[in-house]
């Protein structure tokens, strides 16, 4: 782009951005709500970047090899919509007159939707700042797979605008550390300095270095006035060069910049300005009063070669395709099949398989055999764990490593699981990557907002959680999950499987994989578990359906259900065989997933749990929260409503009721109050 070094900045310029302020003031008084100070202090920086820099066609909004821009501060929303109508995005100006209005395209906070330019959702400070290193990773990942000499298919920069809430967060720190360990030099974030937070001036609870804390973690650092277009043109260009370092432009920003009453106040973070400071304000900065989201013809003609440019630019990218095609059909059909949504299903073929002769193996080692028999055929299949993959069985092997100069498929995130889940985000956000995160499921906890906003964007990524229960022994109470699984459940749009033994593993992989709706959490065990005898019991390929009837009486109709997820089915297998000798008529439930039940018709449903069986016994070694649904007033459960302890695993579960012995018991309990109910009514 040397045509950038010979712009002169001019009247234009300072029109554009005074639009750009304004349609934000404009939006934010319309809404009575929302955060103006943010977009009128960052409309240079975000101005100069969006006009002279961003790689982008707003008629082809999900062009695979445009740059990405990343509102971080997504409180600034504005900001993004202003520019996104500006641009030629199909974002109507009647958008923004319903800013935070229902059915809007502009909600409060940026909402992830790529057809009209937006990246990602954003708005929890700090997943901006940490998706965009995904970004950055995912970038690198397919440059480096598919790219030739001559054939850069994969080129594109990350940029992003972040606020001092988003580099206070600790997500970012964790982020901006890996970004600088593996020199992510396609990074470029803007950060908008303006000295405030809600609280009042940052100095009261943020006083470090920032330009040295990112020297320090490897990061190319510059430092700006936030209203010098030509130094902040400069920066970009600058940081674009640097190609071994990700790249922090300091910009010294004013919140709320022309209002003579708020600007460099907190006041003006978030809330509207009011109908006396917006006169003030557009009086001092020379706007007219009416009307209300004013565009001047100027700054139309100047903004309407964004659309041309950007087609220019997708189009010969397109020849450059083209002929990357004739040169590599292999890699160019392997990348048509990507950019078609079409994920090859031929990995299928080749699944592991168990037999109740083969020895009993844990969840999770089974996992581990059936993910490498999946990778040889997935090169969008790439991830790796939170320094935790001999633990979590979640190493490729001979798939080669991401490092400094590498783009192997196995990620090392290092002790991370906040940035792991923000990055596995980011990476997700190309279209081309299903990527993949372990760690044990205690540690879940520290993954639950990028968790959350997978889930919100209904993005494909797939986390390995292990080490499942008390069953993990001597590790204790620290690491031992309780609460974690239902809380997982409770996430809307988050498919969560407990596989019960090495073949239902088999089955939750098929359905994590194909599974493009929002994002899959499989929950494997550390102890071994028996591999189940499926030509007594029934098919594990029923998992799909998220609970399915494992075990009936020999004879009649049952008078118990027996329902478990995970290791726990099999004590309930043991308590089946032990209610038959006692002659009560008993069927056993396999529930791995409560989400996939729960998408079946009612037909299917009450087929698995039919109502006329009152007594039913849930079986998990975690909170009982929720399984209240399927056991019914006239059910039981057997969960843990405590935390866990340091001992070998069998002495756990059996002081903690889960013996086969007291499952029996709890269970001949139910049915016999069953018959008394039933004895009393005659």
């Amino acid at each position: 782009m040397d045509k950038l070094k010979q712009i002169r900045f001019s009247g234009i310029d300072e029109l554009c951005i005074n639009t750009i302020r304004f349609l934000a003031v404009d939006g934010v008084e319309a809404a009575n709500s929302g955060h103006p100070g943010m977009p009128m202090g960052d409309a240079p920086m975000a101005y100069v970047l969006w006009r002279l820099f961003l790689k982008h066609n707003p008629k082809d909004p999900l062009w695979h090899n445009r740059d990405r821009f990343i509102l971080s501060a997504g409180h600034g929303s504005m900001l993004l919509y202003s520019l996104l109508h500006l641009t030629g995005y199909n974002l109507p100006l009647e958008e923004l007159k319903k800013f935070r209005q229902w059915g809007s395209h502009t909600p409060g906070h940026p909402e992830y939707d790529p057809k009209i330019g937006i990246e990602t959702t954003t708005g929890p400070l700090g997943q901006g700042f940490a998706n965009g290193v995904g970004m950055a990773m995912a970038e690198r990942y397919l440059a480096g797979r598919y790219n030739r000499p001559g054939f850069a298919i994969f080129d594109y920069h990350i940029y992003a605008i972040a606020s001092d809430g988003d580099l206070m967060e600790g997500v970012s720190n964790e982020a901006a550390s890996m970004a600088g360990h593996l020199g992510l030099g396609k990074l470029v974030y803007l950060y908008s300095d303006n000295k405030i937070t809600i609280e009042g001036t940052t100095d009261i609870a943020f006083t470090e270095d920032v330009g040295k804390r990112f020297e320090a973690l490897g990061w190319h650092v510059q430092k700006v006035g936030g209203n010098d277009l030509d130094g902040i043109s400069k920066a970009i260009e600058a940081a674009k060069e640097e190609k071994n370092r990700p790249s922090l432009i300091i910009a010294r920003t004013n919140i709320g910049f022309g209002s003579p009453g708020k600007q460099d106040t907190a006041e003006v973070h978030g809330a509207p300005l009011g109908a006396e400071e917006v006169r003030l304000t557009k009086e001092k900065l020379g706007w007219p009063l009416e009307p209300l989201f004013h565009i001047p013809q100027e700054v139309i003609a100047e903004f309407s070669g964004a659309a041309s440019e950007g087609t220019a630019l997708t189009n010969e990218w397109r020849a450059l395709f083209e002929r990357y095609k004739k040169e590599y059909p292999a890699e160019g059909k392997e990348l048509e099949e990507l950019f078609g949504g079409r994920k090859n299903r031929d990995w299928i073929a080749d699944l592991p398989s168990w037999s109740a002769a083969d020895k009993p193996i844990a969840t999770r080692s089974a996992s581990g055999k059936v993910l490498n028999s999946i990778a040889a055929r997935t090169p969008f299949l790439i991830g790796g764990s939170a320094d935790l993959a001999p633990s979590t069985n979640t190493l490729l092997k001979g798939m080669g490593d991401f490092l400094p100069g590498s783009a192997g498929r196995n990620l090392h995130f290092g002790v991370r699981e906040h940035a792991m889940g923000s990055i596995l985000n980011g990476m997700a956000l190309s279209g081309l990557i299903v990527p993949y995160g372990a760690t044990f499921l205690i540690f879940s906890d520290y993954m639950k907002p990028p968790i959350r906003l997978a889930a919100l964007m209904g993005l494909h990524t797939i986390y390995v959680f292990t080490h499942d229960s008390i069953g993990l022994g001597e590790d204790g109470p620290t690491h031992q999950p309780i609460e974690q699984l239902v809380s997982l459940r409770a996430v809307p749009k988050l498919s969560v499987i407990r596989p019960s033994d090495a073949t239902e593993v088999v089955a939750a992989w098929k359905e994590a994989l194909t599974h493009e709706s929002g994002p899959v959490a499989l929950i494997l065990t550390r102890q071994n578990v028996p591999v189940i005898d499926r030509t007594r019991f029934a098919s594990a390929d029923n998992l799909s359906k998220g609970a399915y009837v494992l075990a009936d009486p020999a004879e009649g109709a049952p008078e118990i259900i027996l329902i478990a997820s995970g290791s726990e089915v099999h004590l309930a297998i043991s308590a089946y065989e032990e209610l038959s000798k006692r002659s009560i008529a008993a069927r056993v439930v396999s529930m791995p997933s409560w989400d996939l039940f729960e998408a079946q018709d009612d037909e299917y449903k009450a087929s698995v749990l039919p109502a006329e069986v009152k007594p039913r016994l849930a079986i998990e070694a975690g909170s009982p929260l929720g399984w209240e649904r399927y056991v019914g007033l006239d059910g039981d459960i057997i969960g843990i409503n405590r935390f866990g302890a340091s001992a070998p695993y069998k002495t756990i579960f059996e002081k903690l009721g889960f013996g086969v012995e007291n499952i029996t018991n709890r269970a001949v309990a139910l049915v016999n109050r069953k018959k008394g109910l039933f004895l009393d009514r005659l």
